[in-house]
């Protein structure tokens, strides 16, 4: 078998992916405010590379963009049932292979273990698959094997970055040891070695800690990370206890990564429930990082001022994203990029 290798996200793009909220799904008690934040999350990538929309209604998303005066002559619309928005685990993970060709790993989404429905969302990869939308792709069935995007992080180098809450919970893969989970990412996505946090959630997460709403790798060796500075807050001694961990963390030659802190948000609440907003969250695109805003005008700026820090060369661009942690996710969980492949 060809040596695979999983990009990192800050690698040439050639596309990104938005699956459309509509009235069928968990967002039809705030479903225009959802498509609203979805059409600048569009208008966002639209400037930059190539957008493909999934949704069941095409033409019902074509005029919402074409009503906020978003290039839809960068849109590509796939015709989809779908159950719900979240991209970022349903879709494909993008790898190259020794000949640089795009393979599309087709991992199982079973809901966050079972927690939601997911059939109509575990279909959209291979329905995609047989068109022409992506591309020059070869397909690759990896179904046998639930693995959500949002769960693991790469440098692009071998180094894989997850969470042992997620990868070895029960109602996922079940597997007897983080052992076994690493033989599993070794064999199927070309990882060298997996680094694995202990620690580290968020309150409302429905993901059982994934990676993307807690810690991202960056270029240069750079790790940014969720920090709380207050004692009093729920999430202090978990994070703390994260912080110590990344800070015991070597790159591949054994030298400690650059760590640089996020800010926490501020608790936002919706029906008395504590809502997982985190500035983690960015998608990390060509020419710019899209990152959500809480409209907490200070927590916003210093989170701005951290990813321009790490992304010196992108543009750092604010999407409200009070809508999108209602519904327990936010920016990255609803996107999904694509490698640009020369073959």
């Amino acid at each position: 078998m060809s040596k695979l290798r999983l990009p990192a996200e800050w690698e040439p793009q050639s596309g990104v992916m938005l699956t459309w909220p509509h009235a069928c799904t968990d967002w039809c008690d705030c479903l225009h405010e959802a498509q609203q934040c979805f059409v600048s999350i569009a208008r966002e990538v639209v400037k930059r590379e190539p957008l493909l929309v999934v949704t069941p209604e095409p033409e019902v998303v074509k005029s919402q963009l074409l009503e906020a005066s978003v290039a839809v002559d960068n849109v590509f619309f796939f015709e989809c049932p779908t159950n719900d928005t979240w991209a970022r685990d349903h879709a494909f993970l993008s790898l190259i292979d020794e000949q640089d060709r795009h393979i599309v790993a087709d991992f199982c989404f079973n809901g966050w273990g079972l927690k939601f429905a997911a059939d109509k969302d575990n279909q959209i990869n291979y329905r995609l698959a047989q068109t022409n939308l992506l591309g020059k792709v070869f397909y690759s069935d990896n179904r046998d094997v639930v693995l959500e995007g949002g769960s693991i992080e790469s440098d692009g180098k071998g180094t894989l970055l997850t969470t042992s809450e997620c990868l070895l919970s029960v109602n996922r893969n079940n597997f007897a040891s983080a052992a076994e989970a690493e033989q599993m990412l070794r064999a199927r996505l070309g990882v060298e070695r997996v680094l694995w946090l202990n620690d580290g959630y968020l309150a409302g997460d429905d993901t059982d800690s994934h990676i993307d709403t807690l810690v991202r790798l960056c270029p240069d060796d750079t790790i940014v990370y969720v920090q709380c500075t207050d004692k009093a807050d729920e999430h202090y001694d978990s994070l703390a206890r994260m912080e110590q961990q990344l800070m015991q963390l070597k790159t591949a030659d054994g030298k400690p990564y650059r760590l640089l802190p996020l800010p926490m948000a501020d608790a936002v609440y919706f029906d008395g429930e504590r809502l997982p907003a985190t500035y983690a969250n960015f998608l990390i695109m060509n020419e710019a990082v899209l990152m959500p805003t809480y409209a907490q005008a200070e927590n916003d700026a210093r989170a701005m001022a951290v990813l321009a820090e790490a992304f010196p060369d992108r543009e750092i661009v604010g999407i409200d994203c009070r809508v999108l942690i209602r519904q327990h996710g936010s920016l990255h969980c609803v996107t999904m990029q694509f490698p640009k492949i020369t073959k």
